[in-house]
Parts: C-alpha cells; structure tokens; sequence
C-alpha cells in the first residue's frame, strides 16, 4: 500500500536534520524500496492558495494563513502496514526537529 509522507517544519524557517542526514534516510529507504519517490518543496511564500466558490475564484500567496506548520517536503512510501510507514517516518532527521504526517492513500481497489 502507498503512504504520503508530509515532511512539516513547525515553522517556516525551522531547520531540523542536516542536509547529510536527509541524504542518508532517502538512500537507505530507496535502496530497500520503501520510499517511492520524494521531493523538497520550494520555500512557503512561493505557493500559492486556491478557492473556487461558486462563480467565484480566489488565489492567495501561500501558505494558508492559519496552518500551523510549513510542509517542507513529501515522499511517497509503498509498505504493507501503516505501522511500517510510521517506523520509516520515525527514522527520518525531520522527525526530530520538525513534524511529519503519515497519510495512506486511498484505497480504489476497496470500492463496490
């Protein structure tokens, strides 16, 4: 099954786990095949927030002004159990410093 991991930084500009630390934790995962692919954001205030109400549309400098955290980067994990994705997520440097999510995805092969 597919996880999306959401690497989150508390703040903005909160460093957590060096850059060596990252590069280990995504050669280890990638060797082994659990990470499927990832990525490192750009900064915040590049992104951009959309709304579509109505007839209305609305786009907004990012992020969204009441997140709490900054998502900084993602990956894509492929693990037989959550469980297994939260253990990967609990080895990553971010995880020491900043916050990340563990989302599976959804399951369309589970549908009538």
């Amino acid at each position: 099954m597919r996880y999306l991991l959401l690497v989150c930084m508390e703040t903005v500009d909160d460093p957590a786990g060096g850059p060596d630390d990252i590069d280990r934790w995504v050669e280890q995962h990638d060797a082994s095949g659990a990470r499927v692919w990832g990525d490192r954001l750009a900064d915040a205030g590049e992104s951009r927030v959309v709304r579509v109400r109505g007839a209305g549309a609305t786009v907004e400098p990012g992020p969204l002004s009441d997140a709490h955290r900054a998502i900084a980067g993602i990956d894509i994990l492929e693990c037989d159990t959550l469980d297994e994705a939260v253990a990967i997520a609990l080895d990553h440097p971010m995880a020491r410093g900043g916050v990340l999510e563990v989302w599976p995805f959804y399951d369309w092969a589970a549908e009538g």
